[in-house]
C-alpha cells in the first residue's frame, strides 16, 4: 500500500476560521478545513495547508531531452524525468489522464517513495544532464520541485519544467531567474488562443498563461512552446496566426514552436487524428508570422523535426524522432554560414 507523504505546503496564507488561501497556481483556491484544492493534492488540515505528493513520484524515466520537447536545449543529452499524480487543469484530451486526473476525482493517490536526494542521485547515476519535472503538472508538486532543483543545481544538473503555465506569479518568482534560480528551461503547453477553449476544455484561463510566458522570458529561462492541434477545436488558421503573432511579439521570433499531432484520448474520443495537411499549414502560419523555428511533432514527415538555419536555409541539426544527430551543435552556429542559432547548446 502506498503511504502518502504529508508535508507542509508552501505558497499559501491563512484566512479566518481555519480557511486557507492557496497561492500556488492561478486558481488561487480558498480551501476550507478537511477539504482539498482543485488539484486534489493540497489539503487543509486544521488550518494548515499540506501537500500529499511530496516524495511520492508516480512516474520516473530517463528520456531524450528532445521528448519534452526541447530542441534547442542541450540536444542529444538525456534528462531524468519524473512527476507525481495530480494536475490543476482538467483537459478533456489529456494524454496522461491516469496520472493527472485521479486526485481531482477523489481517487487514491499513489506513487513511489523518493526524496529529493534519491531523485538527484538517480539522475546522476543515469548520466542525465538535467532533471525534467513533467508527466503531470509540476506546479502541483512545487515543494518537491523546489527542493530537488536546488539540490540538482549544486550537483551540476540543469532543471526543466514541462508545464501548462498556469502557476501563480509567486510560484514563478520562487523558481527565480535562470542564472541564479532553480529553473533553466521550460516547455509550455500553449493549448489554444481563446478563453473559451481554456474554460470549456481545460477548466482554466488563457490570460494567466500568457502573462506567465512573458514573466518566464523576463526571468531568462529558455522557453519552447507546444500546441496540440485538435481538428475543429483549435486549428483555425486565424487563431493560429494570432497565437504565432503573440509568440513573435512577446517572446521573440527565435522561440521554438512545436505543433503536435492529436490522437483521440481520455474524454475526447470523437475527433479524428490531426491530418498531416493541417500540421503543415499550421507550420506555414508560424513562418508567415515571423517565427524562425517551427517544428511538427508526434508525426513523421520530411524535415518535421529538423533545425534549419534561418539565414542560409542549410540543415543545422537533423532529427530522427526524438534523437538529434550526433555531436549536437556545441558552438551554437550554423556550420554553413556561421549564423548564430539561439539556444543552450553546451
Amino acid at each position: 500500500m502506498t503511504k502518502i507523504h504529508i508535508h507542509e505546503a508552501r505558497l499559501w496564507k491563512p484566512l479566518k476560521d481555519g480557511v486557507v488561501h492557496c497561492r500556488l497556481c492561478s486558481h488561487f483556491c480558498v480551501i476550507k478545513p478537511a477539504e482539498r484544492g482543485l488539484c486534489g493534492v493540497r489539503e487543509n488540515r486544521d488550518g494548515k495547508l499540506f501537500t500529499l505528493v511530496y516524495g511520492l513520484p508516480a512516474a520516473m524515466n530517463v528520456d531524450p531531452v528532445e521528448k519534452k520537447p526541447l530542441y534547442h536545449f542541450l540536444p542529444g543529452t538525456r534528462t531524468f524525468s519524473f512527476g507525481t499524480m495530480g494536475c490543476n487543469m482538467s483537459c478533456t484530451f489529456c494524454q496522461n489522464a491516469d496520472l493527472s486526473q485521479p486526485p481531482r476525482l477523489g481517487r487514491k493517490i499513489t506513487g513511489h517513495s523518493a526524496e529529493p536526494e534519491d531523485l538527484v542521485a538517480a539522475a546522476l547515476e543515469s548520466g542525465a544532464k538535467s532533471i525534467s519535472y513533467t508527466y503531470s503538472e509540476p506546479t502541483i508538486f512545487f515543494e518537491l520541485v523546489e527542493d530537488t532543483a536546488r539540490l540538482a543545481r549544486t550537483r551540476g544538473l540543469k532543471n526543466i519544467l514541462v508545464t501548462n503555465g498556469f502557476m501563480s506569479p509567486e510560484c514563478l518568482d520562487a523558481c527565480g531567474p535562470s542564472l541564479s534560480g532553480l529553473i533553466q528551461a521550460a516547455n509550455v503547453d500553449l493549448k489554444a488562443f481563446t478563453e473559451d477553449y481554456y474554460r470549456e476544455r481545460c477548466g482554466a484561463r488563457l490570460a494567466p498563461v500568457l502573462a506567465n510566458l512573458k514573466h518566464m522570458r523576463e526571468l531568462g529561462w529558455w522557453i519552447e512552446l507546444t500546441t496540440l492541434l485538435i481538428p475543429g477545436l483549435n486549428d483555425d488558421p486565424d487563431e493560429l496566426s494570432a497565437l504565432a503573432a503573440f509568440i513573435n511579439t512577446e517572446l521573440g521570433p527565435d522561440t521554438p514552436w512545436h505543433l503536435s499531432r492529436f490522437h483521440p484520448d481520455y474524454k475526447l474520443l470523437d475527433r479524428p487524428v490531426t491530418p498531416h495537411e493541417t500540421l503543415i499549414k499550421a507550420r506555414e502560419v508560424g513562418w508567415a508570422a515571423g517565427l524562425r523555428y517551427v517544428y511538427i511533432g508526434n508525426a513523421s514527415g520530411p524535415g518535421f523535426g529538423d533545425t534549419v538555419c534561418p539565414a542560409c536555409k542549410a540543415l543545422v541539426l537533423g532529427r530522427d524522432g526524438f534523437r538529434s544527430q550526433p555531436g549536437g551543435l556545441p558552438d551554437g552556429q550554423c556550420p554553413a554560414c556561421g549564423e548564430s542559432i539561439p539556444g543552450v547548446w553546451a
